[in-house]
């Protein structure tokens, strides 16, 4: 297996850069940009490729993008679709739920000298489902698997933009899993697990695809990580909601920027649920998070 501890992490995020449209306002968005943002607030260097329309509303993105220091240059520009968006409603709880715009220009992302390079010369490639919604997006992703040393997906099902059979394909290309408990219950299920307790299921997914390092999500229930053949768990943290939008990409950023230098999951586990929760306690996707404010729910652990 690959290794990545001890070494200066350079990270490619794949796939959509859009805007969330919320009732009152509207945010930039989309789980690959929110997990470069955060990872480069971290002190690891990121990289997205994605695509924005030649736009005003992709002129802006970019410039949002840009200012959090993260590297655009992988990010092309489309003449005739649009910026993508997704309109975005919330729930009595701050839980979101999306209408997804296709096609966007997000869905044309091109294979091509500069990014094939850029994953080649990166440690890990982040990449999710939804960006596989269209073929073009998707064969791009596939040809870049190829290249690519360490590959964490970040399952993120989004009715009717899945297939089944694409999910469990790109399962089995990762060497990392990050999914919610909703969606480990629907893929076990469709994969013939009859098993009934979260381990059980991990274990299931570990040796149906063979990709021996999973997190699961467990919404106010925390997390659960499955790595070196040894489960960790986390309670989570309790925070008043303001929208879960854009916590779980954080989480993800938070545990991918610990669990590669330390041996210690469970305190790796820990701080991501700690960044997940901050997160979740704000408004938007890419808030501002402190050290102060990371140390003070540690502290109250």
């Amino acid at each position: 297996m690959f290794k990545l501890k001890n070494m200066l992490k350079k990270i490619v995020c794949f796939g959509e850069v859009l805007w969330d449209v919320l009732p009152s306002e509207r945010v930039a968005g989309g789980a690959p940009m929110n997990v470069s943002i955060r990872l480069q607030s971290l002190g690891i260097p990121a990289k997205i490729i994605s695509r924005t329309g030649n736009d005003e509303s992709g002129k802006a993105l970019l410039e949002i993008i840009r200012s959090k220091g993260v590297d655009i240059s992988l990010v092309q520009q489309d003449d005739e679709l649009s910026t993508g968006e997704v309109l975005v409603k919330l729930d009595k709880t701050g839980t979101a739920s999306y209408e997804i715009v296709y096609p966007s220009a997000w869905d044309k992302i091109q294979l091509n000298e500069e990014n094939t390079d850029a994953v080649n010369q990166a440690d890990v490639l982040v990449f999710g489902s939804l960006a596989c919604r269209d073929e073009v997006s998707k064969n791009t992703l596939r040809r870049l698997l190829e290249h690519a040393k360490y590959k964490i997906f970040d399952v993120n099902l989004r009715p009717p933009f899945y297939s089944l059979v694409l999910v469990e394909e790109l399962m089995k290309k990762a060497d990392f899993i990050k999914m919610n408990e909703e969606e480990l219950d629907l893929l076990t299920k469709a994969m013939g697990c009859t098993k009934d307790e979260i381990e059980e299921k991990i274990n299931f997914t570990a040796k149906k695809t063979n990709t021996h390092s999973i997190c699961v999500t467990r919404g106010d229930k925390g997390a659960v990580l499955f790595m070196d053949g040894s489960f960790f768990s986390h309670p989570g943290y309790k925070v008043t909601v303001a929208d879960t939008i854009g916590a779980g990409d954080s989480f993800l950023a938070a545990l991918i920027s610990k669990i590669f230098d330390s041996v210690d999951h469970a305190r790796s586990l820990q701080f991501a649920s700690a960044m997940g929760a901050i997160v979740a306690s704000k408004k938007g996707a890419i808030p501002d998070v402190s050290k102060k404010e990371i140390e003070r729910i540690l502290g109250n652990q």
